[in-house]
């Protein structure tokens, strides 16, 4: 069971990552850098990588475009697009001010996935101008990831470029946050005995993250009308004409969801509620115990937000959950995006496909699922840990497998193939990773 745990010491210890950033940030004067692929094993050799050698691959590429896949590093390039607008809990600071996080996505694409991912920030506000801009960047990559861009117009970018491009775009804001969640909430209600399909859920924010969960959720077998969700003016129901003519996104649940007509806020928004699921405003206190001690019996909470989820774990089982969950690593359960995308890519790269559906993320979830399903689950482990590599393999090759079946997949493996392709280019990631650490070409951390 969580423990419950010196409040001061908590919040010390999530401040902690924050001194060392400011230290090891300008040291190392960002995270991602440029390597080869190729020997170099004398001048000479780069008459073959460049001039007069490369004119070759240039000439095939000009005859039939999609050889640049097979002379260029193409099929594994992704662009992390962001407009500084919504950076992590900072808010619209700027393209310049969310370059360490993209450069972050970035490292986490190479280690975790083998992805070669450029962080791309845009100084322009203007969801046009991100769309062309992203438009003109096709030629050298081979999938889009949309990071940190504001409401309501990251809808529209991502559908938008869904559309038109036949490279897969992804925005893991919308996405990513969805497909793990639905991962946890899966084994979740496998430990309680009850159904998707059965459940009373309370989304509490109503951002592109759990804009998405009920998308997932409903896409999965879970019952539109059994979802009440709640922003920061209260839940979401038919007689909210603030939002009717605002957020055309928001008012499509005020129509979908809610089927009782529940009105309110939180407290009243919990009441009988099997399952919450909240990416709203830090806590501490943002939930309240009672609020949740109003639930069903057998409740399962997630409390997202970072650093203090809304309500602290220990206090929410006290209240009656049975299972709780949090963004947090040094609490059971944690609910981390970087689960989905490293793996999602992979596995959309390596079959070059055309797009990342929405059944793609649906089966990247139940594979993360499965995955620590046969692990065993428990009320303490219902999500696999970043750590468990095999995991990001498991889930790459069924995204990849996805995609053949739907016919978006420009490449046909067999299972063992794409698995080989899979595996070896994770295992060459953090192969160099470690070879470039021995040998001090990465200098050890600063004292």
């Amino acid at each position: 069971m969580t423990k419950k745990l010196n409040v001061e010491e908590l919040l010390a210890k999530a401040n902690e990552p924050k001194k060392f950033a400011m230290k090891y940030h300008p040291f190392y004067r960002g995270k991602i850098q440029i390597a080869p692929k190729v020997p170099v094993r004398a001048f000479q050799d780069f008459a073959v990588w460049y001039t007069p050698g490369v004119a070759e691959p240039c000439k095939a590429i000009h005859k039939n475009i999609d050889a640049v896949f097979e002379h260029t590093n193409k099929s594994n390039f992704i662009a992390i697009v962001s407009d500084g607008t919504r950076v992590l809990g900072l808010g619209n600071i700027g393209p310049e001010a969310g370059l360490p996080v993209m450069e972050g996505k970035a490292l986490l694409f190479k280690y975790l996935g083998g992805v070669d991912a450029f962080p791309m920030c845009l100084s322009t506000k203007n969801a046009e101008d991100i769309i062309t801009a992203v438009k003109w960047l096709t030629p050298t990559f081979g999938g889009i990831n949309l990071e940190d861009i504001e409401k309501p117009k990251c809808y529209y970018i991502l559908e938008r470029l869904r559309e038109e491009l036949d490279i897969p775009v992804w925005h893991d804001d919308q996405q990513g946050t969805a497909l793990v969640t639905l991962a946890g909430l899966i084994n979740a209600l496998k430990i309680t005995g009850k159904k998707l399909g059965e459940i009373q859920t309370t989304l509490i924010g109503a951002g592109a993250a759990n804009i998405n969960v009920a998308k997932y959720m409903i896409l999965a077998g879970a019952k539109a009308d059994n979802i009440i969700m709640v922003d920061s003016e209260g839940i979401l129901h038919e007689g909210r004409k603030d939002i009717k003519e605002t957020d055309q996104v928001k008012w499509e649940m005020c129509k979908k969801t809610n089927r009782e007509g529940r009105r309110g806020g939180i407290k009243e928004a919990l009441r009988d509620a099997d399952v919450f699921i909240s990416y709203s405003r830090p806590g501490p206190g943002a939930i309240k115990k009672e609020w949740v001690a109003n639930m069903a019996d057998g409740a399962i909470v997630f409390a997202g937000a970072n650093p203090i989820p809304e309500i602290w774990p220990w206090e929410a089982k006290e209240a009656g959950a049975k299972i709780v969950a949090t963004g947090r690593s040094d609490f059971p359960n944690q609910v981390n995006n970087s689960l989905g995308f490293p793996s999602v890519f992979r596995g959309a790269l390596d079959v070059m496909a055309k797009k990342i559906t929405d059944e793609m993320c649906i089966t990247a979830a139940q594979a993360i699922a499965n995955y620590a399903e046969k692990k065993s689950i428990w009320e303490e482990y219902i999500i696999p840990t970043m750590d468990e590599m095999e995991m990001f393999v498991e889930e790459a090759v069924a995204v990849g497998l996805k995609a053949m079946q739907q016919g978006i997949a420009r490449k046909k493996l067999s299972r063992q193939s794409l698995r080989e392709k899979v595996s070896s280019k994770i295992v060459e990631a953090q192969k160099m990773t470690r070879s470039l650490m021995r040998n001090r070409v990465i200098a050890p951390l600063p004292e």
